[in-house]
Formats: C-alpha cells, structure tokens, sequence
C-alpha cells in the first residue's frame, strides 16, 4: 500500500508543479518592462515541475505516465509561446 500511496503522491506533487508553471505563464505580459523577470521565474517553475514529473515518473502507472507526458510537452509549449 505505500507503494501506491507514493505514486499517488508523486502524481500530485508533479500536476501541482504544472499548475503553478501555468499560474506564472498566464501572469507574463510581453511588453512589460519586466518581461525578462516574470520569463526568469517561469522557466524556473517549469524546470522544477519537470523534476517533479521526472521523479513521479519512476514509480507512475501507466495510466499516470501518459497523463505525465502530456505535462511536458504542455510546459514545453508554455516556454516555447513565452519565446515567441
């Protein structure tokens, strides 16, 4: 049962960590004099969720490692339309 409880936990720790990244993204304004500030914190955010993600992916179902996937190509895209 732990064993389950980690995945479980792993899981949310990881959707929790893409949430945020996706709080600081919506926050950016491109033309804003601080744009370089609010981008610094975002790639900062996506680089721990992609921890996240990297850890709960070690013990993810099946189930939990596509939903995973799916997290890193969404936090890929926020950085890539930061980019643009």
């Amino acid at each position: 049962m732990p064993y389950h409880k980690d995945k479980q936990q792993a899981f949310q720790a990881a959707q929790q960590g893409v949430e945020q990244a996706k709080d600081v993204y919506h926050e950016i304004v491109k033309n804003d004099p601080d744009y370089g500030q609010h981008f610094k914190r975002l790639q900062n955010e996506v680089n721990e969720a992609m921890e996240q993600i990297n850890n709960a992916l070690e013990v993810a179902s099946e189930t939990q490692r596509d939903q995973l996937t799916q997290f890193q190509q969404d936090l890929q895209q926020l950085i890539n339309e930061a980019q643009e």
